[in-house]
């Protein structure tokens, strides 16, 4: 498999220049400008050529929940979005507590072949919040462990699996949410849990990434731990980024303030935020009137992110580019998010130029659960490629959108 793309903009976290990317056999094996090759040819001109995006956080729902998404529904939504990475979360039916339910999804992701996938498994068995013995039959196919959709409440449960975590080199993906105290006051619930998992992390050398950082003051306790050594990252999402709440959107954690809003994009600019991730959380339109928090954000999150962060003039596209391919795929061990020799030839096409509105009943996602439908955005992503494969063409005045099957 051989591909050339010429004369676009090619922009990664750390260069911006116009001219040809040639892959061969997946891997990116040239960079230059006036690049001749005998193969397959994509005329970027016009547009920015940028890695692929990695998402850290998401909910394909299967098993046990098709009806929300399935792993195939979830791909194509994925690489619509212009992401050929993702992470999934534990929280099915039956939970991802077992190898036996990790493997059956990896290998069906394997066979539908659109993204790479890592399965999270739960920090605790069946999400109960009880034991986690099961951690030591975990093999090396794992690399994150996570309760995410609740937090693990006992402090002492969480800090043996800190310390099993550390011993078999997995990292703790942290829901911060205190549940004795979120029916009182969410951002108190979010707070303590961030501060105690920092507090836990640094005691037991575990590596912690808290998600979805909402607030601050919990924002504030991921900083102070990064600057007193603890190996901490986190991940804000593109709803907490663009939206407060006055929209009156149910996600968890809630849309916060605008101060807490301000303080999340000053944390990207001044370097303490690692990674954007999406926290897509598909559901039913039923389930969703019933108050299923969660949004739908896999097909957004690049226009929603462009039009706030660098619309509003926050950050530059390097930055951004950092932060949803760059960190996201050094945190994952992945051979992606910098347009360098060597790396997979893993790539999104953009139009930085298009405004369009987001309509959120064309979504390839089996949810259309999104507070951005009908909203006016910015960015486009045109096509998506891995492995120099061409997986993902957005329609134009001439063809209808393709996506590969």
């Amino acid at each position: 498999m051989e591909l050339l793309i010429k004369n676009a903009r090619v922009i990664d976290s750390s260069q911006d220049f116009i001219g040809d990317v040639y892959i061969k056999k997946g891997i990116i094996y040239e960079i230059g400008k006036n690049l001749k090759k005998d193969c397959e040819v994509i005329d970027g001109e016009g547009y920015v050529l940028a890695p692929s995006f990695v998402d850290l956080h998401s909910h394909f729902r299967e098993p046990g929940y098709t009806y929300k998404e399935d792993l195939l529904s979830g791909s194509r939504a994925a690489v619509r979005g212009g992401y050929t990475a993702v992470n999934l979360m534990a929280n099915t039916k039956p939970v991802c507590s077992s190898m036996i339910i990790i493997d059956k999804v990896l290998k069906k992701c394997e066979e539908i072949g659109l993204v790479d996938v890592h399965q999270c498994a739960s920090i605790t068995q069946d999400l109960l919040g009880m034991s986690i013995e099961h951690l030591w039959q975990l093999t090396t196919a794992v690399r994150f462990i996570s309760d995410d959709g609740k937090g693990v409440s006992d402090s002492r449960i969480m800090l043996k699996a800190m310390v099993a975590a550390k011993e078999k080199n997995l990292t703790i993906i942290s829901h911060a949410e205190n549940e004795e105290l979120v029916e009182i006051d969410t951002r108190l619930a979010e707070n303590m849990m961030t501060w105690r998992d920092v507090t836990l992390s640094k005691f037991t050398g575990c590596r912690l990434h808290l998600a979805h950082v909402s607030t601050k003051e919990a924002m504030d306790y991921v900083i102070k731990g990064k600057q007193q050594g603890g190996l901490v990252t986190c991940e804000v999402t593109p709803h907490h980024l663009a939206l407060t709440e006055e929209t009156k959107y149910r996600v968890n954690p809630p849309l916060r303030k605008v101060g807490d809003v301000n303080f999340l994009i000053k944390a990207i600019k001044d370097g303490f935020v690692d990674v954007i991730a999406t926290d897509h959380a598909p559901h039913s339109v039923q389930d969703k009137i019933n108050g299923s928090p969660g949004i739908s954000g896999l097909e957004t999150s690049f226009p929603v992110c462009y039009t706030k962060l660098i619309g509003e003039g926050h950050i530059t596209i390097n930055k951004l580019s950092e932060l949803m391919s760059k960190n996201p795929a050094k945190i994952m061990k992945l051979n992606k998010g910098e347009i360098k020799i060597g790396f997979d030839g893993d790539f999104v096409l953009l139009d930085i130029k298009s405004k369009y509105k987001i309509d959120a009943s064309k979504f390839l996602s089996k949810g259309v659960n999104s507070p951005f439908d009908g909203k006016t955005v910015q960015g486009k992503v045109i096509c998506t490629i891995k492995a120099g494969k061409v997986i993902y063409k957005a329609k134009d005045g001439t063809s209808e959108e393709w996506i590969c099957k």
